[in-house]
């Protein structure tokens, strides 16, 4: 199980952390700087940084390549 947000979010072996989120119905985790506009997963192989989250500590992580591991904590 890992944690978004405060809520928990289970995965299942080998699916990254924005696929886990998306499983959970949760569609966009950070907001642009400028107009404020939703953004989640986009390409889903890491060529783009619409997937920015910070995972235990670590800012500016892109959650569609990092694998889910338990106990991770996930903030937008």
């Amino acid at each position: 199980m890992i944690t978004f947000a405060g809520r928990p979010i289970p995965f299942e072996p080998g699916q990254s952390i924005a696929a886990a989120l998306i499983a959970a119905g949760i569609r966009s985790w950070r907001r642009t700087r400028r107009a404020g506009a939703p953004r989640g997963l986009f390409c889903g192989i890491g060529a783009c940084y619409d997937c920015l989250v910070t995972v235990n500590g670590e800012p500016a992580q892109r959650a569609c390549l990092l694998p889910a591991r338990d106990g991770d904590v996930v903030e937008p």
